[in-house]
């Protein structure tokens, strides 16, 4: 575990900026003591948060958010960069003070069966409890909260933006929300007192007692599933399997509109054996009417040495995962594809069609296919 100075949460933070739809605005901003309830440090960095799932041993604790179960000695910081031991007490120090927001199309999470066409408040905070070597997003992910940019957005801040903005969802998303989870959940609480829908975009490496909290105030999730293969997960990602399938199956249980993200990633995650073995899964376990994107990977991060997946790749993953049952099957990074487009499971119509995130709803009508009158799964109309 990384060690920290407690003097790096009392540091002076720089040109912080809020991006909605204009550039972001420059200011100075000093990070001012806190006072905190009850046994916890009574002087705190201002965006800390005590954890809300963690054991202490003496003065040791274990953080009890996600399947790693880092256990901290006072000083260290756990694998997400984001949760550290303080005077025996476990902290968040991602909580009001987002990295990342932006208004997005909702296909851009992507969530193409969940009121399509829509606009989405999207906030992202630094840290990730994975360490993924194609990282879309490492500038924020891979980094400690102290160490970026950001703007004071705390829950009450966020909705209230929502809200002036007239923007009726919210979008955890960028990095992994996961790790910056008091402050998802505190958001989704108050974003559903306001009649604001929440999504989910993660990887989905949370353990069950958090996930079915959380799962309450959710109404959509994208997880990226990122194999089929527990080996694949620890050399791709620092991650195992069975965590990410069990989340799938909660989100399923509990009710929570659920999409399913796959990136192709060449040498690890093209074996097309392994993804037919995935969707009998997914149908098996979760049914057939989760949508399934599978996306285009191209060279990134640590794995700049790749050539993009080839399309005839995703094709033929994508017939696969009909051939096994999955009734929507998506591919994503290839601009102008028709598998971008939703047809009908039933008589083939086309429902929506896409062009970038330019979106024309065609044979869709009240969750129906104007065709054949079949129900279309999904979340339709707000």
């Amino acid at each position: 575990m990384e060690r920290i100075d407690r003097r790096e949460f009392l540091c002076t933070l720089m040109g912080l900026g809020l991006c909605l739809i204009s550039p972001p605005s420059v200011s100075s901003q000093v990070a001012e003591p806190k006072i905190l309830r009850g046994d916890a440090p009574k002087r705190l960095w201002r965006w800390s948060k005590e954890a809300y799932h963690y054991n202490r041993i003496g003065r040791r604790v274990i953080c009890n958010t996600c399947p790693h179960l880092c256990e901290l000695t006072p000083g260290d910081r756990g694998i997400c960069r984001s949760k550290v031991n303080i005077e025996g007490s476990l902290f968040s120090l991602a909580y009001g003070n987002p990295a990342s927001i932006h208004v997005d199309p909702i296909e851009k999470k992507p969530l193409f069966h969940f009121y399509p066409g829509s606009r989405i408040l999207s906030v992202g905070l630094a840290g990730c409890n994975f360490r993924c070597l194609n990282c879309q997003n490492w500038e924020i992910s891979q980094q400690r909260p102290e160490d970026l940019d950001f703007i004071e957005v705390f829950p009450d801040d966020l909705v209230k933006k929502a809200l002036e903005l007239k923007v009726p969802f919210l979008a955890y998303t960028y990095s992994e929300p996961i790790s910056f989870y008091e402050y998802t959940y505190d958001c989704s609480v108050l974003a559903h007192e306001n009649s604001i829908k929440t999504a989910l975009i993660s990887n989905g490496y949370i353990n069950p007692t958090p996930l079915k909290l959380l799962s309450k105030y959710l109404d959509a999730a994208n997880i990226n599933l990122k194999s089929f293969s527990d080996e694949i997960y620890r050399k791709l990602n620092g991650g195992k399997l069975n965590p990410v399938l069990e989340t799938l199956k909660i989100l399923s249980k509990e009710g929570v509109w659920l999409e399913i993200t796959t990136l192709m990633v060449p040498n690890y995650v093209d074996d097309l054996e392994m993804i037919r073995r995935m969707c009998g899964w997914i149908v098996k376990e979760l049914g057939p009417d989760h949508p399934l994107h599978f996306l285009r990977f191209f060279p990134h991060y640590r794995l700049n040495r790749l050539p993009p997946t080839p399309i005839d790749i995703l094709e033929k993953a994508r017939e696969i995962s009909m051939n096994e049952g999955i009734r929507y099957v998506y591919i994503g990074n290839v601009p102008g594809h028709s598998a971008t487009n939703t047809y009908c499971h039933h008589c083939k119509a086309l429902l929506i069609e896409r062009k970038g995130y330019e979106i024309r709803i065609l044979g869709l009508k009240e969750g129906r296919c104007k065709s054949c009158n079949t129900s279309i799964p999904g979340r339709w109309g707000i």
